[in-house]
């Protein structure tokens, strides 16, 4: 591990200021996913700033119903919370399904979201990674690629060698809730605060595959907000995987169905970022849920996918999967859909 130093200022204007001035700065809260990275050797900071006592660590109530997650709130806290239990259940369940209870004790609403991928060979420092060393390329492409993306890339294959290839996908469980609960994130940075829709926190490759959020240098999560949602709305997470308990996910379905039918879908594990399935959204808007009509939307939804070949088959099987758990979800929320 190279040696860096270490700040635990008295609050989170000076947080901002620490991180800030310093280029090679990182914030440090609940450390699982950072700490581990610190080990291998894929971060490497001048600088590591305590925040974890600094923000809040509750859930408060806002304005016509809707709920404050302190960015300090650990996931166990959040799951935990009878509040979030009976109005978000799409929340609680996806943050039960992460990690292990321990990691979720320590892991935080500000952090969660923040958490770099999965992808073995980000991991593993003797490989090529555009994500972690700008430029040098991909080794993913080609190689294990059962839990990388199928939608937002590039291209159907790929160029390994140029500098902005990237298939890795997001990990969050978290994050796929909160896309498509329409949370805002709310930030603190040099140039003061401001308010992100969770839906464009997170981004697609482009030509900055080390780059995995808008978020600015110095700028800092304080909340994240949950919108009240309509009397009615049924919501639920289900996440595939290769194992029962702490595993990643293959695939993620986070759905909301509101009384006015105004369906939401976010899915995880097949993008660099929580992917909101619009096109079936709009498909499905005002329609009834059957399972052909939302196999339909889904087949729209997944027209650009783009597999990648490579060591075991690679993941073209992620495509039907994902349908069949769309299906699957909404079926579980509109029992009373004709089939």
């Amino acid at each position: 591990m190279k040696p860096f130093a270490y700040a635990r200022p008295a609050d989170v204007a000076e947080a901002v200021r620490d991180v800030a001035a310093e280029p090679n700065a990182v914030f440090l809260a609940g450390g699982t996913n950072l700490v581990d990275h610190l080990k291998l050797g894929v971060a490497r900071p001048d600088l590591v700033v305590d925040v974890r006592t600094l923000t809040s660590g509750e859930v408060t109530e806002l304005p016509g119903g809707g709920l404050r997650l302190g960015a300090a709130s650990t996931n166990s806290a959040v799951a935990a919370d009878r509040r979030v239990r009976e109005r978000y259940p799409v929340l609680a369940q996806a943050l039960l399904a992460g990690a292990t209870g321990q990691l979720r004790n320590a892991a935080t609403t500000g952090g969660n979201p923040l958490q770099r991928t999965r992808c073995v060979y980000f991991s593993d420092v003797t490989t090529p990674c555009n994500k972690r060393e700008p430029g040098s390329g991909c080794t993913a492409v080609g190689g294990y690629t059962r839990y990388h993306a199928v939608l937002g890339t590039a291209a159907a294959l790929p160029d390994p060698t140029a500098a902005e290839t990237c298939i890795a996908t997001h990990p969050s469980d978290m994050a796929v809730a909160l896309a498509a609960l329409d949370a805002q994130v709310q930030v603190l940075g040099p140039t003061g605060e401001r308010t992100i829709p969770f839906s464009e926190l997170h981004r697609l490759v482009g030509d900055e595959p080390s780059r995995d959020t808008e978020l600015e240098h110095g700028e800092l999560i304080t909340a994240i907000d949950l919108p009240p949602l309509p009397a009615g709305t049924r919501s639920a997470y289900r996440k595939v995987r290769d194992r029962a308990s702490y595993a990643f996910a293959l695939v993620s379905v986070a759905a909301v169905v509101p009384p006015d039918g105004d369906v939401r879908i976010a899915l995880g594990g097949v993008a660099h970022k929580p992917w909101r399935a619009t096109r079936a959204e709009e498909l499905l808007r005002g329609a009834e849920l059957t399972d052909s009509a939302v196999r339909a939307a889904m087949d729209a939804e997944l027209a650009a996918a783009q597999p990648q070949p490579g060591v075991g088959g690679g993941n073209g099987f992620k495509i039907p999967l994902v349908n069949r758990t769309v299906v699957a979800t909404l079926r579980e929320l509109t029992p009373e859909a004709s089939r």
